[in-house]
This record gives structure tokens, C-alpha cells and sequence, in this order.
């Protein structure tokens, strides 16, 4: 059954305001997101089409993804934007390594970039308990 887990608009927001994968890494495409980090976005070129492939991304992340109380969306927005500080982890009731991002500023990043690597498993796990 199609659960529609993952938002087009979000995809497109993070896909506008930069080259960096966001946009990748929320659909669960880790390894070209972390590509497209590093040459931002195939210098612009993978950037551009990307704009055509996200219907796609989205429709595969809403098979893959199980979907259930905790929303993608909402988690997404808290590392992209609050992550340092734990937000994300907070709103999946992770409260330990939440407050230890605090001090020590999302684990020194590495948190953050393990976070990047894996949320939508994390969030799809909390969804999967939930039922």
C-alpha cells in the first residue's frame, strides 16, 4: 500500500536553496547526496536534473519509507535547521543523544553527518513501533 511519507514540496525547497544533496539525502539517496556535497550538485549539471527527478525520488522514498506518527517532513526540517542543537532528536524521543548534541554541538558534527546518513531509517523504525 502507498503511504505518502515524503513531501514534493520539501524536496523542492531543499533541492532550490543549494547544490548541496539535501534534497538527496531526504529521499535516502546517501551516496550521491554525499556526491553531490562534494561537487555541488556535479557542478550544477546533476543539480539541474534533479529538478525532473525528484516526482521520482519522492514516489520511490513513499515506498520504501514506512509511514506512521513520526513525520519525515517535520524531522527533516529539525536537523537541516536545529540539528546542532538536537531538535531532531528531541521530536523522535531520543532525549539522551539529544541533550549531548547540545554541549557538544551535534557530537562535533559527526552526529550530524551520521544523521543525514540514516534519519529516514530512524524515523521509519519509531514508525514501524508505533504499529
Amino acid at each position: 500500500m502507498h503511504h505518502d511519507t515524503h513531501s514534493k514540496t520539501i524536496g523542492y525547497l531543499l533541492w532550490v536553496f543549494g547544490f548541496f544533496g539535501a534534497h538527496r539525502f531526504y529521499y535516502g539517496k546517501q551516496l550521491t547526496g554525499t556526491l553531490w556535497f562534494f561537487t555541488l550538485g556535479l557542478l550544477g549539471v546533476g543539480w539541474l536534473v534533479d529538478l525532473f527527478l525528484i516526482p521520482g525520488m519522492d514516489a520511490r522514498a513513499d515506498r520504501v519509507y514506512q509511514s506512521g506518527p513520526m513525520d519525515y517532513s517535520v524531522a527533516w526540517a529539525l536537523l537541516t535547521f536545529l540539528g546542532l542543537f538536537g531538535a531532531h532528536r528531541f521530536y523522535m524521543g531520543k532525549w539522551l543523544t539529544a541533550l549531548l548534541y547540545i554541549p557538544t554541538i551535534g557530537l562535533f558534527g559527526i552526529g550530524i553527518i551520521y544523521d543525514f546518513w540514516t534519519l529516514n531509517g530512524q524515523v521509519s523504525s519509531k514508525n514501524a513501533l508505533a504499529y
